[in-house]
């Protein structure tokens, strides 16, 4: 394959790897990974191997973070089971069901609340503090993966440039 092609190909996946770190239908950092590893593997760079295991590494972290940030500040700000269960129904209704880019959003957050009301329907404010907790893990997780994608990307562009 030639060379330009595979460095387009590889920064083509690292843009939508850091845009699948908070759009749900890309599966994030393992587009970026993928993008990284085709630039590594595909062209002659002198990309040190030790860049790949450190990002391999940050991305296998990422993947268990992402079910447990959630869950941590769910519970920590007074959440129940019922609200995570609430956060993936309405995450998945938001994503096929409200037709706006971060429908999503809309329906994890009214999930987290709704699944809360139903566990307790007396304890409104408990329901609002599992739904601010739920909106923090979503930054926490959505924060870590979006700055290991663009360092990957920053990693390969500097490295484009640098040769």
């Amino acid at each position: 394959m030639d060379h330009p092609l595979i460095i387009l190909v590889s920064v083509i996946l690292l843009v939508a790897g850091i845009l699948g770190t908070f759009l749900p239908v890309l599966p994030g950092l393992l587009l970026s990974l993928c993008g990284l590893l085709i630039y590594k593997f595909g062209t002659d760079t002198p990309l040190s191997i030790i860049y790949i295991w450190i990002f391999v590494v940050l991305t296998a972290l990422s993947v268990v973070l992402n079910y447990v940030i959630p869950a941590r500040t769910n519970r920590k700000y007074g959440g129940t089971r019922w609200g995570s269960v609430g956060s993936v129904v309405g995450t998945l209704v938001g994503m096929f069901f409200i037709p706006i880019p971060f429908g999503f959003l809309i329906g994890m957050f009214l999930g987290v609340f709704v699944g809360e009301l139903l566990h307790d329907a007396n304890d409104k404010k408990k329901a609002w503090n599992s739904t601010k907790g739920a909106f923090i893990g979503f930054l926490y997780g959505t924060g870590f993966n979006f700055i290991v994608g663009l360092a990957m990307f920053l990693v390969v562009l500097i490295d484009i440039f640098k040769n």
